[in-house]
């Protein structure tokens, strides 16, 4: 029992204690898109069902070659570089950090920018969505990905049934492939 005390004691001191990771770390305030104007969501946040499995481990906002790439939060940059062809800046923002990427950095590994600070520019051609210009922007939180579009308090598109749709909505070749056994019960107005 004592040896427990004695542990979180100290785990204590090493959390509060000037100059430890956590107290350095500034509160980083609320998010913005990091490209501006707000772009377009091409590809949403899709996440794997396992450390290795498919998925789409962040969001592809639609951007011009060159544009400026911000910070979404204000952070410390711990990454700032190429990896796989492609450039990358991670800004790390306390217990979570963002990916962007293919981007040709202006910052460097260690410095400390401001939410909607520029960290680098978009380059071209190296998207995953070629032959359009994105910027893929991750979010994880230790080992998991999350949705970065949370910081923004802009939730994952969610698209309705049809069946729930107002009738007068509902283009005309819809109502009639309706499956079998199923009629389409769209909603009146």
């Amino acid at each position: 029992m004592r040896t427990f005390l004695l542990v979180v004691a100290l785990l204590a001191v090493l959390t509060t204690a000037p100059g430890s990771a956590r107290a350095a770390t500034p509160d980083p305030g609320p998010a913005v898109w990091p490209l501006d104007p707000r772009p377009t969501v091409v590809t949403g946040f899709e996440p794997p069902s396992s450390p290795w499995g498919a998925g789409h481990r962040g969001v592809d906002l639609l951007g011009e070659p060159g544009q400026a790439v911000r910070a979404a939060l204000a952070g410390t940059v711990t990454f700032a570089g190429t990896l796989a062809g492609r450039g990358v800046v991670v800004v790390d923002h306390g217990p979570s950090r963002t990916t962007y990427e293919p981007v040709d950095p202006t910052v460097s590994v260690g410095s400390t920018v401001p939410t909607g600070g520029r960290i680098g520019t978009l380059e071209a051609g190296l998207s995953h969505c070629f032959p359009r210009t994105c910027l893929h922007w991750g979010l994880l939180r230790g080992a998991d990905y999350l949705d970065p579009l949370s910081l923004l308090g802009v939730g994952p598109v969610r698209l309705l049934p049809l069946d729930l749709l107002p009738v007068d909505l509902v283009p005309a070749f819809l109502l009639s492939g309706a499956p079998a056994g199923r009629p389409f019960a769209a909603v009146p107005r």
